[in-house]
């Protein structure tokens, strides 16, 4: 778990209020997406590469509704990437107890036809051995957040120094 604490946020939210709503929201905003990048960086450098295509989907979104900022770094999804959380948290593992888990394998079997077509042959099911996790997305939160609130921070004082003038 990554805890984190932070100075100086009373002031910087008391220096944020000056300003109308919507300049305040951009600036949050503005902050937000600064920290978030720090996370998406480190998870792109510690995303495991076979095509690459997955590292290309990582990204950051950002959204705001009734005063309330939240940013999203996200992977998979886009471009036939849809394995992202099988790379990150692995396939077919059970709790084995003492903190520990394990690797299984399991069976696949059609759905709705009765034979599954795998390289132009037909079978009733098949084997799958699972896929060992290789978390990306989870150490470079834990290893950035720190960095990522400095950063956010940074940024919200900058603006406010911009606006001001």
């Amino acid at each position: 778990m990554t805890n984190i604490t932070v100075y100086g946020l009373k002031e910087l939210d008391a220096a944020l209020k000056q300003f109308s709503a919507k300049v305040e929201a951009k600036i949050l905003r503005g902050g937000l997406r600064a920290g978030a990048k720090v996370i998406q960086k480190l998870a792109q450098e510690k995303c495991p590469v076979d095509s690459g295509d997955l590292k290309k989907t990582i990204r950051v979104s950002t959204s705001g509704r009734r005063g309330e900022m939240k940013a999203k770094i996200s992977a998979g999804g886009k471009n036939g990437v849809i394995y992202a959380g099988m790379v990150e948290f692995g396939t077919a593992t059970f709790y084995t107890g003492k903190g520990k888990s394990k690797r299984r394998a399991y069976q696949i079997k059609p759905l709705t036809k009765k034979a599954l077509a795998i390289d132009g042959g037909a079978f009733a099911s098949a084997e799958h051995p699972g896929i060992k996790s290789q978390p990306f997305m989870r150490p470079a939160l834990d290893e950035g957040a720190e960095k990522a609130v400095q950063q956010m921070a940074e940024y919200i004082r900058q603006r406010i120094e911009k606006e001001v003038k």
